[in-house]
């Protein structure tokens, strides 16, 4: 909650501009948690320092904006990303083989699942881009869907909790596991798609 304390006293300070940075350098892949940016920004909407109808506003933008951009940097570079020193460290030849396997694996539907897995969006983004298994408007399509369940669940949750941040601190704890579990349960239904797919060609040919 440190973390949460010191995000709100920044965005309190200024505003919606500073929101809108921290979820792009969210998209950037620094090490700072989205939720909880997005928390902070939904309290000091809370404190009456900003509009939460509004904050959502901003708020998706950000996040789009922040995963388009690690989109199109894929897009532009290709693998030759690999080979600058910070997309190397986010995004080492290991993990980025991983990521293509999950692509052959569950196709386009990774970038949908991929806004509910901390610490996964930035290499699933960047790979989308880099091997063009997706066009542009596809990627914001499902990407946007995405952050229109997880972006305004967490503003508001910060709006609710402004005046209460012990029932907040809960509820952070208890929607993080719950956007895990929605995660994973995307996750198998997809491979199911994938799999009764696969079945159904195969029966076809067969």
């Amino acid at each position: 909650m440190d973390l949460l304390e010191r995000l709100i006293g920044i965005f309190a300070e200024h505003g919606y501009v500073s929101v809108f940075i921290a979820l792009l350098l969210c998209g950037a892949g620094v090490p700072l948690p989205e939720d909880i940016t997005l928390v902070a920004g939904g309290v000091i909407a809370g404190l009456g320092y900003a509009n939460v109808h509004v904050m959502v506003g901003v708020t998706m933008v950000g996040v789009l904006v922040g995963d388009a951009s690690m989109f199109l940097l894929g897009h532009h570079f290709g693998a030759r990303i690999l080979r600058l020193r910070l997309f190397a460290w986010l995004l080492p030849p290991a993990r980025y083989a991983k990521v293509q396997r999950k692509f052959e694996r569950y196709g386009n539907r990774m970038m949908f699942v991929a806004r509910f897995l901390p610490g996964m969006r930035t290499a699933v983004f960047i790979t989308a881009g880099a091997t063009h298994r997706v066009s542009f408007w596809r990627f914001i399509l499902l990407d946007g869907l995405a952050a229109l369940i997880s972006v305004p669940l967490w503003v508001y949750l910060g709006y609710l909790g402004a005046d209460n941040r012990d029932w907040l601190a809960t509820w952070i704890h208890r929607g993080q596991g719950g956007l895990w579990v929605v995660g994973g349960a995307l996750v198998l239904i997809a491979a199911g798609l994938w799999w009764r797919h696969r079945r159904r060609q195969c029966d076809e040919r067969c």
